[in-house]
């Protein structure tokens, strides 16, 4: 009991976590030195004499004048455990010099050889702001483009080639050479992670600079910023980027021009939602945030009798461009699209009103766990501005919402001013890893980057990307034996984790790449069941999504790892031939929803997809209160009220209650309980009666003193 109570009192004085402090032991560290300190004291059978005999002069001498010992005298001891379990405090000094990420501009030798020159094109969608860096650049002698998507890189690679200037094309998966011998090309397309900075060119175009504040991505754009060898930079995106970008350059010596653009097609936020799928006209996009609601909202449209086009992120590029041109072609009966916010950017699309089928998006916060949040207004921004695109047969955008109560908010959030950004993103380089493994041999990949983030310093204008991808990919290969190089290739992989069968498949390739087997065109075929038929239901269509990421995993690995990756040509032709049949399936969404809601439990009101959160999914119930042609009409996805007056504390609460019974008067716990004689339509009207009547007597508490308040505690929250 002595011997604690002095080694906890040890832990408490400020000057013992001082001299931690000063030997690299942060709080953090030193609490988990400490108890790995006390434990090993007071479990072991015996200690060292000389640990001992301080412990023995701490405790006996307690209380006494002039003590033999001080609790400050184990400090030695204490630093000894503490380096046996934490190796790197040995050379902390040399560790943070290499995790030192204070001048990133010091890391590009050629950029800082010249003096570059910077131009900002800054404005909204539809403005022409990249239009006019695209004219720089075709008149350039030679030059790269640097785009956020796949899409955007293949748009600007098409339109090069097609004004005669030749131009290659590079993204993670694959390079397209202009020249049939296969030689570079002065011009370059390529995504934002692929450019060279050692590649001297004589125009650079960076888009969408202010996905610079990305938290997973924003290091690819400060590279390319920083980095780039070029003598003119001309820089696109929102004015809210223009203060960072140029305190960035002002550290470089390089002075940023500024060229302001307004959108080139008057925008109008309409003053009446939709309400009704049935008040749809030609040129109109329901903008959803889930799979689920583009599968219900697309079924209910072709109930109507009308044909739509279907967009959203996880599909293949070649889809998304197949059913964009479907969209846009104005001898096509199909009139109507239905997207995510996957249109946001990399798609030309002749839209004439944007609907909003709801203003809050799920979310995953910094700490991994999911959230329900309204969309940003650089985001509501982005999406509501492909409305009258300049060139189109729309010479006005409009842009509305589904549901009457969530148009006020969508007018707030658009009035908003975009937040100014405020720093770049910035990742460890695998050369910094390299040094890391070098003072650490024994530490995990995985381990090694905690240990980089934790010691890593950024000056106020940067911030260390989000690495939990990264370091997910490192612990699930982690007991593959790979030299440190190809391990941290393996997890920059560009993949979705929430993806089973491709995490699988990685896994699978990591392991036959460490046996030094190549995985070749026949072993992929017998993974992924190649053939595949066209899917029969939504799970048949999911899966053929995830076939699709497999292969392009198989491109990029091949792209960093040509032999042991050799067949990347016949990947792609199957590629290109698995693109065909998903877009026979999204054609036939409807047929594939329907299929799926016979599949499925009886009651179920909807299909319900894999990457759907559960808390969005259990507050939404179906529900078409104005427009349902029949009983049997599938209806529209419509927000819980309970999550509607959560996230927009302002709603109105008249009739809730009301509408929540006849929700629940249509949903699948109503039918189900009917068809099993446990509730008959009487008893409905009973129940529905009693409810209306204790709303009436306010035995809710709807209009008491306790829920006014408890609402006026609400609105200065967050809305969720």
């Amino acid at each position: 009991g002595e011997v604690l109570k002095n080694l906890n009192k040890f832990y408490k004085r400020k000057e013992i976590q001082r001299l931690g402090a000063e030997n690299g032991l942060d709080a953090r560290l030193f609490h988990q030195a400490f108890i790995s300190f006390r434990k090993y004291i007071m479990e072991s059978s015996s200690v060292s004499a000389d640990l001992h005999i301080i412990l023995n002069d701490i405790c006996c001498d307690a209380g006494k004048v002039c003590p033999l010992g001080h609790v400050d005298d184990l400090f030695p001891f204490f630093l000894r455990h503490a380096k046996q379990i934490f190796p790197m405090l040995d050379c902390m000094d040399d560790l943070r010099k290499i995790s030192d990420l204070r001048l990133p501009p010091n890391w590009y030798p050629d950029a800082r050889a010249i003096q570059r020159k910077i131009i900002f094109h800054a404005g909204p969608t539809n403005s022409g702001k990249t239009y006019h860096a695209i004219q720089r650049f075709l008149s350039a002698k030679s030059g790269i483009y640097c785009g956020p998507l796949k899409l955007l890189a293949h748009e600007i690679f098409q339109k090069t080639n097609d004004a005669n200037v030749p131009c290659d094309l590079v993204t993670g998966e694959e390079r397209v050479y202009a020249n049939e011998d296969a030689r570079q090309a002065p011009h370059i397309a390529c995504t934002i992670e692929m450019c060279s900075t050692n590649t001297p060119y004589e125009v650079a175009v960076i888009d969408e600079i202010q996905m610079i504040r990305d938290p997973a991505r924003g290091w690819a754009w400060t590279r390319a910023l920083l980095g780039l060898c070029a003598e003119e930079i001309h820089v696109c995106g929102e004015a809210a980027a223009v203060d960072l970008v140029t305190e960035l350059m002002y550290t470089t010596g390089e002075e940023v021009e500024v060229r302001n653009y307004k959108r080139l097609t008057p925008l109008t936020v309409l003053d009446d939602a939709l309400e009704s799928l049935d008040n749809l006209r030609p040129g109109d996009c329901i903008v959803c945030f889930s799979k689920n609601d583009i599968y219900s909202v697309s079924r209910q449209i072709e109930a109507r009798g009308l044909e739509c086009a279907v967009i959203y992120g996880s599909l293949p590029p070649g889809t998304k461009l197949e059913q964009a041109k479907k969209f846009n072609d104005p001898d096509d009966p199909c009139k109507i699209l239905v997207a995510t916010d996957a249109i946001g950017m990399g798609l030309n699309l002749c839209i004439r009103r944007i609907i909003f089928n709801s203003i809050v998006k799920p979310t995953v916060n910094e700490k991994g766990e999911k959230e329900i949040d309204s969309i940003p207004t650089s985001q509501a921004l982005q999406i509501a501005g492909r409305a009258g695109r300049f060139g189109s047969s729309f010479t006005q955008g409009e842009v509305t919402t589904m549901h009457r109560e969530d148009l006020v908010q969508l007018k707030e959030i658009l009035s908003e001013a975009v937040p100014p950004v405020k720093a770049a993103g910035l990742h460890p380089t695998p050369e910094q890893i390299e040094m890391f493994a070098y003072h650490l041999p024994d530490a995990t990949l995985s381990n090694l980057i905690d240990i980089f983030v934790s010691l890593s310093q950024v000056d106020g204008m940067y911030f260390v990307c989000n690495i939990d991808d990264f370091k997910f990919l490192a612990d699930m290969i982690q007991h593959i034996p790979l030299n440190l190089r190809s391990r941290y290739v393996f997890c920059t992989a560009p993949l979705n984790r929430k993806e089973p069968f491709v995490c699988t498949t990685l896994l699978k390739f990591a392991r036959q790449f460490s046996r030094n087997e190549p995985l070749t065109f026949d072993w992929l075929c017998r993974h992924t069941k190649w053939p595949l038929a066209a899917p029969k239901n939504i799970k048949e269509l999911v899966h053929l999504e995830a076939v699709h990421d497999v292969f392009d995993l198989y491109l990029w690995l091949s792209y960093r790892f040509m032999d042991m990756f050799p067949d990347a040509a016949l990947v792609r032709d199957i590629q290109k031939k698995l693109d065909d049949i998903i877009q026979v399936g999204v054609c036939n969404i409807t047929k594939l929803i329907r299929a799926s809601q016979s599949a499925a439990a009886p009651g179920t009101a909807e299909v319900v997809s894999e990457d759907f959160p559960t808390a969005k999914r259990d507050a939404r119930v179906a529900s078409d209160r104005r427009g349902a042609k029949s009983p049997g009409a599938l209806s529209i996805a419509v927000e819980a009220p309970a999550l509607r007056r959560a996230r927009n504390p302002r709603a109105s609460r008249s009739g809730t209650r009301q509408e929540d019974l006849k929700s629940y008067g249509r949903g699948s716990l109503a039918n189900r309980l009917l068809r099993e004689g446990l509730l008959t339509q009487e008893m409905l009207r009973q129940l529905e009666s009693e409810w209306q009547d204790q709303h009436r007597n306010g035995r809710y508490g709807f209009g008491s003193k306790r829920d006014d308040q408890h609402s006026s505690k609400e609105t200065g929250k967050k809305r969720k």
